[in-house]
C-alpha cells in the first residue's frame, strides 16, 4: 500500500495496548488487528505473548465479559452465545467458563419476559399459532428449544 507509514515495534505496541485497554478482546481479534497494521508474524507473536503475560489479553475474562454482555444487553440465549464465542476462536473450556456468568434464575426470567412480550404482540391468532411463532422467535435468539416449549406451555396453557 503506497503512502502508508510503516509502524515501528513500539508504535504498534502502544496502539495494541490502547486497543486492548478499551474493551476485552479475544486473541483472534488482536491477532487480526496486528496483521491489519502490517506487522510481521514474528512481531505479532511477540506482541501477543507480551499482552498475555502483562494481563491485557485473557480469553477466560473475555468469554465472561462477552457472554454476560450479550445476555444482559441483547438478551441472547446460551446457544447463540456459544456459537458466537466459537466463532471468535475460543476453546470449549473458556466458553464453558463464560457461560457460567449467566445465572440460571436471570436466564429463566429473561426468557419468560421475552416470551410474554412476544405473545402480547400476537393478536387475532389462535394460541397454537401464537405459541409456534413465539417459540421460533425465542429459539432464534439462542434459547434451548426444550426450555422454550416448557416455559411457553407453563405460561400459556391450552384453553380447551
Amino acid at each position: 500500500m503506497p503512502g502508508k507509514k510503516k509502524l515501528t515495534y513500539e508504535e504498534a505496541k502502544q496502539k495494541t495496548l490502547r486497543y486492548c485497554a478499551y474493551q476485552e478482546r479475544s486473541h483472534r481479534e488482536v491477532k487480526n488487528k496486528l496483521y491489519e497494521l502490517g506487522l510481521s508474524s514474528s512481531w505479532v507473536d511477540e506482541l501477543l505473548a507480551y499482552l498475555i503475560t502483562e494481563g491485557f489479553l485473557n480469553e477466560e475474562r473475555f468469554a465472561k465479559a462477552f457472554a454476560g454482555g450479550k445476555f444482559r444487553t441483547k438478551k441472547w440465549g446460551r446457544i447463540k452465545i456459544r456459537y458466537a464465542l466459537e466463532g471468535k476462536g475460543l476453546s470449549k473450556n473458556c466458553i464453558r467458563i463464560g457461560l457460567k456468568e449467566i445465572e440460571e434464575d436471570d436466564y429463566l426470567i429473561t426468557l419468560e419476559g421475552l416470551l410474554q412480550e412476544k405473545m402480547a404482540e400476537m393478536k387475532d391468532t389462535t394460541i397454537l399459532v401464537a405459541r409456534d411463532k413465539t417459540s421460533k422467535y425465542a429459539i432464534q435468539r439462542g434459547f434451548e428449544p426444550e426450555l422454550v416449549w416448557e416455559r411457553l406451555k407453563a405460561l400459556f396453557p391450552d384453553r380447551s
